[in-house]
């Protein structure tokens, strides 16, 4: 069986550190390894129109955006297809017929369904297409017979239910789908990066990003600002560094060359967290070599899609190809489900 990797992102905005901790930076090390035969990259218009169907301009306009994010992060067309999800209308017809295989308390019980029609207010007026989400997914998933899905922590609960529905179906009509598996990021720090403001989780529609396009000044504004321990008032004050988001995001990116470079006064992480926690080390400080640390990461990626920005045509260009070929797959799939389930009832006509 070949190694298939299929990940992507919704494009209801920029794409944040959050994203580059918990699965791009994997994505472009499992690229770069060897050990795939095919990665598959979509970018999920249609899963976004779920929750921004009134704005699907906001939706056309972030498929460049993310686009660039996934380029400047190092995903390279050349290695990996990435493609839009609208165009493959085969993922439509997969999705239409798993959703026999599920039922409506499964999904209402899927818990990152329900966090999120929590975080959108959605209790009394929920989008059908919103509820079905996990659905969707599976026939991505499945359309590429992606046996390796990277993922953050969140989303473990949808790859549960889609690995349901592959046995499901292969159960009913025989083995046709492949179940996939699930690759978390392998630092836990990065499994999910919290907000700037301290909220659990860093989100485009709370406004506590960092985004990988964010100009110096925008990362320096933003970490100088961050929630850290409440209760660390004085300098003198003993510290929390497990629910600090400043500690965090050190575990998350900071190494021991950062702080040879920018803080030599400690070899390495553990010890200035000790320091915080026994008390005498101030925020300002741990701030000051956060922001050293994120700059020096994001320079790089911001650079590289200020340049890939200058010839916006040949991101589409390289995304039209990418679709092409992804439908091409995904046809292949839809026929191989259709005859198991024995709905190919012309294919024998010539």
């Amino acid at each position: 069986m070949e190694n298939i990797i299929l990940t992507g992102d919704r494009p209801s905005g920029k794409l944040h550190i959050g994203h580059y901790v918990g699965s791009l930076k994997r994505r472009v090390e499992l690229q770069n390894s060897g050990n795939f035969d095919k990665i598959y990259i979509m970018i999920a218009d249609a899963q976004a129109l779920t929750d921004n169907f009134d704005n699907p301009e906001k939706v056309r306009a972030n498929i460049t955006e993310v686009a660039l994010d996934y380029l400047a992060c190092g995903i390279d067309p050349n290695k990996s297809t990435v493609f839009v999800q609208s165009h493959i209308a085969e993922l439509t017809e997969l999705t239409f017929y798993y959703m026999n295989l599920v039922t409506l308390a499964r999904l209402q019980r899927n818990p990152t369904v329900k966090a999120e029609i929590k975080q959108k207010n959605y209790e009394l007026s929920l989008p059908m297409g919103f509820l079905t989400y996990p659905v969707s997914q599976t026939a991505d998933i499945t359309a590429f017979k992606a046996n390796t899905v990277p993922v953050g922590e969140d989303q473990l609960p949808m790859l549960e239910q889609a690995r349901e529905i592959v046995r499901s179906f292969n159960g009913l009509y025989g083995e046709t789908l492949v179940e996939p598996k699930a690759v978390l990021p392998e630092n836990k720090s990065c499994l999910r990066l919290p907000g700037t403001d301290g909220m659990a989780k860093m989100s485009k529609s709370l406004g506590n990003c960092i985004y990988l396009s964010d100009s110096a000044d925008e990362i320096k504004r933003k970490v100088m600002g961050m929630y850290t321990d409440p209760n660390h008032i004085k300098v003198t004050d003993p510290g929390d560094t497990q629910n600090n988001p400043t500690f965090i995001y050190l575990d998350a990116f900071a190494s021991d060359e950062h702080f040879a470079r920018y803080l030599p006064e400690y070899a390495c992480l553990e010890e200035m967290k000790a320091h915080y926690e026994r008390g005498g080390l101030g925020d300002m400080k741990v701030k000051k070599l956060l922001n050293a640390v994120m700059q020096e990461t994001l320079e790089p990626i911001r650079l590289r899609r200020e340049e890939l920005a200058k010839d916006i045509p040949a991101i589409w260009d390289m995304l039209y190809r990418g679709s092409e070929e992804a439908r091409a797959v995904a046809a292949q799939t839809l026929s191989e489900v259709k005859k198991a389930m024995r709905i190919d009832y012309f294919s024998d006509r010539k």
